[in-house]
């Protein structure tokens, strides 16, 4: 098999979207071999302005236009672009695709051969609420205290919905002969990331929300270490480490007895015991 297969070879893709969602979406295309073209606003994408570093990575081999869609040079550079393309990405509400003049009836008349993924913040009617990564990870319960998540997860679980859907698409004009559009909410992508909490996975007495001992984060003399060591072919192998017998690794005296040993180590040790042993974990500075 190919290291990197390219399914979508010779497709072309443009897309609409600003900000995070869209453009790491069309990065994920592009990988997959995918012709990929933006077209932004005159005053570009503002992504550009507040993490240039960003745009840049996101845009590597993107054939970026501009054009203002509210003008008529602006719809006529869009309608050559739409004219060769396969299919369209969005992130617009409902409403502002439909000014533009680029809500599904309009557009399919045009374009019947072009498929369409707009992506949204929620479905249906509650597309025309405003929101971001924020809020709709907060409506999963993924957001403890005041502080945020570490990274924009909604957003990026939305973008590998977005090419899933184009996957989808592209399948489905191949065997109607017409283009369809699919919708990809970003509350969607928060609530499949949220499905483990939702399920209880991650509660603090399951295995790998904290309960099971080989499976935590743990101060160590110089940082701290995560531990993996969920298998109890690896857990026996830890216990061994520390000196321990092979224990029920749901005991908080495990808990115990291995934040002890733990705390008297350093990453460079843990860090040699990991290779030498074959044991799951990864340390790191302090916080």
């Amino acid at each position: 098999m190919a290291r990197n297969p390219k399914p979508l070879r010779g497709e072309r893709i443009l897309s609409l979207a600003l900000n995070l969602p869209g453009p790491a979406a069309l990065m994920r295309l592009h990988i997959l071999g995918a012709r990929c073209a933006k077209l932004e606003p005159p005053a570009g994408d503002p992504m550009q302005a507040y993490r240039p570093e960003a745009y840049a990575a996101l845009h590597q081999s993107i054939r970026v236009l501009q054009a203002d869609l509210k003008s008529d040079a602006g719809r006529r550079t869009l309608h050559r672009e739409l004219a060769r393309s396969d299919v369209l990405l969005t992130s617009f509400r409902p409403s502002a695709l439909k000014r533009l003049g680029l809500d599904w009836t309009t557009l399919h008349q045009l374009f019947p051969a072009l498929c369409l993924v707009a992506i949204v913040g929620a479905p249906g009617k509650a597309a025309e609420i405003p929101g971001h990564d924020l809020t709709y990870m907060a409506e999963q319960g993924l957001v403890q205290g005041l502080n945020l998540p570490p990274t924009l997860y909604a957003d990026m679980g939305g973008a590998l919905l977005a090419v899933e859907a184009v996957l989808q698409a592209l399948m489905a004009r191949a065997q109607k002969g017409t283009g369809v559009r699919q919708e990809v909410a970003l509350s969607d992508a928060a609530a499949w990331l949220g499905l483990p909490r939702h399920w209880g996975l991650v509660s603090p007495t399951s295995a790998v929300g904290g309960g099971h001992a080989g499976y935590r984060v743990y101060a160590c003399k110089d940082g701290r270490v995560a531990v993996a060591a969920l298998e109890p072919h690896f857990a026996q192998a830890l216990c061994g480490a520390a000196g321990l017998k092979p224990a029920a690794m749901m005991a908080p005296a495990v808990h115990r007895a291995l934040e002890a040993w733990f705390a008297q180590q350093t990453r460079r040790t843990l860090d040699a015991l990991a290779q030498r042993l074959d044991l799951p974990l990864h340390t790191l500075p302090k916080n």
